[in-house]
């Protein structure tokens, strides 16, 4: 295959794998990561060694677990229900269906509906949808430096 075609390829999946920091459709930084590991590969690892490729995974998998945690985090803090982390999911995927604004809001409705549900308290329902809500945004900002400090990383071995 050809190399020029191959650096193509890898820069599309790194900049698909940004789009995919903050789309939920997309899996960001296994994107981001599996482009690095092809501009690696391309060059036999001699510019970016494989030491740095595990230092790149290394935070590619931080990035991936805060995606996942900060949400709950921000849910358990409240002391959010069962319902209520159900909300949110459910929340989330509705939220795929209506745009950006959809992916931003929709999870804290879900959960603020969950915990209303759970123990029809509206003032705490509230609080647990915004504190869902807050570790969620906390967890994408947190996704988004990382996979920039990925490419960062990768962009600099690369010129060095």
């Amino acid at each position: 295959m050809d190399v020029t075609l191959l650096w193509v390829l890898s820069a599309a999946l790194i900049l698909l794998g940004l789009a995919g920091t903050v789309l939920p459709v997309l899996p960001g930084t296994v994107l981001i990561w599996a482009g690095i590991v092809l501009g690696a590969w391309i060059d036999d690892f001699s510019k970016v060694s494989v030491a740095t490729v595990v230092f790149i995974s290394v935070v590619g998998l931080v990035a991936w677990g805060l995606d996942y945690a900060a949400g709950l985090l921000g849910a358990k803090k409240a002391g959010a229900s069962k319902q209520a982390l159900l909300g949110a999911a459910l929340g989330t995927v509705l939220g795929l269906f209506m745009g950006l604004v959809g992916v931003l809001f929709m999870p804290l409705v879900g959960a603020a509906i969950g915990e209303y549900l759970a123990r029809k308290d509206q003032s705490r329902a509230v609080k647990v949808g915004l504190s869902t809500w807050l570790g969620i945004m906390l967890g994408l900002l947190a996704k988004v430096v990382l996979a920039f400090v990925m490419v960062g990383v990768f962009v600099a071995t690369l010129l060095i």
